[in-house]
C-alpha cells in the first residue's frame, strides 16, 4: 500500500510539474479547458464531408490524447494556422458552392470558416499532432451567428485557431460562445461545450 501511495504521489508531482512548466512559458492566464457536457447533435456540415471523405471519417475509437505544449509545437500550430488563414480566400458556401452549408477542404484556394479549420486539422495530424486533440469545434460570434473554429487540446490549456485572426488564442480569450465541438475519444461523436474553466480545473 505505502509503496503504491508513493508510486501515485510521485506521478501526481510530475504532472504537476509538468504543468507548473507550462504556466512558466506561456503565463497561467492562459491555461484553461472549456468545460464539456454530454453527446449532442452532430452538424450537417460534418456528416455531409463525411460522406465524400469516407477514409478520413471512419476513424476508430482512441484514448484521449493532448498536445505536449513546448515552444516548438506552438510555432508550428501558429505557423499553420497563419499558413491556411493566408492562402485561402474567404468565400462563402453559397457563393462558392450553391448552397446555405458546406465543409470541405479548400482545395481550389477558396472556403469558408470550417474550411479553413479542416486543412489546420489536416496539415497538422500530417505533422504528426494527435488526431484527439485537433477538434472542430462549433461556436457563436458576437452577433450570434454561427462560426466554426479548430480546437487544439494541449496539456497547457486548449487554445483556438481561427481563420479570422492570425493569433492563436487561449479559449478563454475568444469573443465567441461556445457551443459544441468533436470528442477527442471519436471525431464522429460532438459533445457540448460551456464556459472555458480556470486554470488546473477538473476537465
Amino acid at each position: 500500500m505505502r509503496l503504491t501511495s508513493l508510486a501515485g504521489f510521485a506521478l501526481a508531482f510530475a504532472v504537476l510539474a509538468s504543468q507548473s512548466s507550462v504556466v512558466k512559458a506561456f503565463g497561467s492566464k492562459d491555461v484553461a479547458y472549456a468545460s464539456v457536457g454530454g453527446e449532442t447533435s452532430i452538424p450537417f456540415g460534418w456528416m455531409d464531408f463525411c460522406q465524400r471523405y469516407k477514409g478520413e471519417c471512419d476513424a476508430r475509437e482512441l484514448p484521449a490524447s493532448d498536445v505536449n505544449l513546448t515552444e516548438k509545437s506552438m510555432r508550428e500550430i501558429e505557423q499553420v494556422n497563419a499558413k491556411v488563414n493566408h492562402s485561402v480566400e474567404a468565400v462563402s458556401d453559397m457563393d462558392h458552392w450553391g448552397v446555405v452549408d458546406r465543409w470541405d477542404y479548400p482545395m481550389d484556394g477558396k472556403g469558408d470558416c470550417e474550411d479553413y479549420a479542416l486543412m489546420k486539422r489536416k496539415l497538422l495530424i500530417e505533422r504528426g499532432f494527435p488526431r484527439q486533440a485537433l477538434l472542430m469545434t462549433v461556436v457563436r460570434d458576437e452577433n450570434n451567428d454561427g462560426h466554426a473554429v479548430l480546437t487544439v487540446k494541449t496539456n497547457g490549456g486548449e487554445y483556438i485557431l481561427d481563420n479570422l485572426h492570425d493569433e492563436v488564442k487561449p479559449v478563454n480569450r475568444v469573443a465567441y460562445r461556445l457551443v459544441k465541438r468533436q470528442s477527442q475519444q471519436d471525431p464522429n461523436v460532438w459533445v457540448a461545450l460551456g464556459p472555458s474553466a480556470p486554470v488546473f480545473a477538473s476537465r
